[in-house]
């Protein structure tokens, strides 16, 4: 058993008869009363965030993973379907286990959390940037960058990502995967 101190992001817990991984946590020692953990937790089986407070020395059951690399496949309906890079198994996952599915392409590498207990999946790590190319984008008008002004772009995935108004269609560019937002445009 782990308390709270133990408690960092990405540390998968048995939680209301669920397993969530903790996405964000703030150590909070108020002026008055005793200390607690302010969290932001994601069950693994659903995708839904929960925000909880644990009171500090709180007991929590820490559930033990494994991380191994996978390569993403193809999409299925909303399974997505991975090989493991290792032995060549394949498994298939839902979509809810994804942070950011719209963002993964065919052929990209991601980290899977495993559980030891039983082998079953239960999330996927993506990398923290992926480069993929602008597939539609309205032109830019010349003369409107007095603001930081940005347009909506297609990405070959069919993600949509605002973009500054010099990006072109054909362009390759860096996108965030933990917000799905625009870092810069990749030259060649």
């Amino acid at each position: 058993m782990a308390t709270t101190s133990d408690i960092r992001n990405g540390l998968c817990i048995r939680h209301n008869h669920d397993i969530y991984k903790i996405i964000e946590f703030l150590h909070v020692k108020p002026g008055k009363g005793p200390a607690f953990v302010r969290t932001k937790l994601r069950s693994v089986t659903t995708g839904k965030v929960l925000d909880n407070t644990f009171s500090a020395g709180h007991k929590i059951e820490e559930v033990r993973v494994e991380t191994h690399k996978f390569q993403f496949l193809y999409q299925e309906g909303d399974i997505y379907h991975f090989m493991n890079v290792e032995d060549y198994n394949q498994i298939g996952l839902l979509e809810a286990a994804l942070d950011n599915p719209k963002l993964i392409k065919e052929g990209e590498v991601v980290t899977v959390l495993i559980n030891t207990e039983d082998q079953a999946p239960l999330s996927v790590e993506m990398p923290a940037h992926v480069i993929l190319e602008v597939t539609h984008t309205e032109p830019g008008v010349k003369g409107n960058t007095a603001t930081n002004a940005t347009k909506p772009a297609t990405v070959e995935t069919g993600a949509e990502v605002n973009v500054p108004l010099f990006i072109n269609e054909g362009d390759k560019i860096k996108i965030e995967t933990e917000k799905g937002t625009y870092k810069e445009r990749v030259k060649e």
